[in-house]
């Protein structure tokens, strides 16, 4: 069976898609952008900016669902310029203690809203 997971301290779905679906252990966010969930709009400042909302995005999804940082078990993180990948990955970083979920990192022409960089999430909840 699953669950919605929906919560206003992230940006609302920009298109018909839920915010996060919890099945079963596992919860599944949809791609999260560096908009302030207030406003709708783009942080100010450049990809660490966005990238800095982007993990207070998924943190408010993770923490909504019950769940923790340390639960992620992958990421998928889709940058606008491959030449941003240092300084999302300085940000990255900060976010865990411990081991570091699996991750892919790729290039995509153009992301939604003309995004700097969105990631995705996979998190299992152990018992």
């Amino acid at each position: 069976m699953k669950k919605s997971i929906k919560t206003e301290k992230a940006p609302a779905a920009i298109g018909p898609y839920s915010q996060a679906l919890q099945s079963g252990s596992l919860l599944f966010l949809s791609g999260q952008l560096g908009l302030n969930p207030e406003t709708g709009n783009f942080v100010e400042g450049g990809v660490k900016e966005q990238t800095v909302q982007v993990f207070k995005n998924i943190r408010a999804l993770i923490s909504e669902a019950g769940y923790e940082m340390s639960d992620i078990v992958k990421m998928t993180v889709f940058l606008a310029d491959m030449a941003d990948f240092a300084v999302v990955n300085e940000v990255y970083a900060a976010q865990f203690d411990g081991d570091f979920p699996a991750r892919s990192a790729i290039a995509a022409k153009t992301l939604p809203k003309n995004g700097m960089v969105e990631i995705e999430v996979i998190a299992n909840k152990s018992s």
